[in-house]
Order: C-alpha cells, then structure tokens, then sequence
C-alpha cells in the first residue's frame, strides 16, 4: 500500500504516512505476539490470562503512542493517509486468518 501510494501520488508525506500507519498496528502486534509466546511456556493458567491481559494493554498503550508521535515525526502528516494505512493493515489480519483456516480446512486430516 505505501509502494502503490507513493507511486501513484508522487508524494512522499502521503507514503510516510501508510507507512506510518502500517507501522503503527505492526509493531505493537509483533511485540505482543512476541511476549506472549514467552508467556505461553507458563505453567499455571492465571499467569498466562494476567500476561495476556498485561501485554494486550501494553499493545494499545504503544499503538496510542506511535498515532500521537506521528505529527512530530512526519513533516505535512496526512490524517487520512495514516488512518487508511491502519485500517488496511488492521483488515489484512483478519484477510490472512480467513486464507489460513481456508487452507487448513481443505487439507485432509490424518488421524
């Protein structure tokens, strides 16, 4: 979407901003999946559910974060572009999960 952008616009501060966007729901995705692999080795199901919990706050804190930083450091941010960028990443997830359960249901299933 930021390569598309880009070149069908010609201008730079719209493909910062998808990208920014982009980047705005993946990072704070990846840490959270990150954290709770780690957390996933726990024995006992009260600390995964508290980890869960923790690092799904950690993740909205940081993708608040990253939203409100962008106008600091995107010279002539577009709102719009931003946002879109967020949207389309955040609806790719679900895109990728429908194409994975897709794929899994018409594998056979040896028992």
């Amino acid at each position: 979407m930021v390569l598309l952008t880009g070149l069908f616009t010609q201008e730079f501060h719209l493909a910062a901003s998808v990208a920014w966007g982009c980047a705005s729901a993946v990072i704070p995705a990846v840490v959270f999946i990150r954290a709770l692999s780690r957390q996933m080795r726990q024995i006992q199901p009260k600390a995964v559910l508290l980890g869960l919990f923790f690092w799904e706050l950690v993740k909205i804190i940081l993708t608040v974060a990253l939203l409100l930083a962008a106008p600091k450091v995107i010279s002539n941010l577009s709102w719009l572009a931003l946002v879109a960028g967020f949207v389309v990443t955040i609806k790719v997830y679900w895109l990728a999960m429908a194409l994975g359960y897709m794929q899994r249901k018409s594998k056979p299933t040896i028992f």
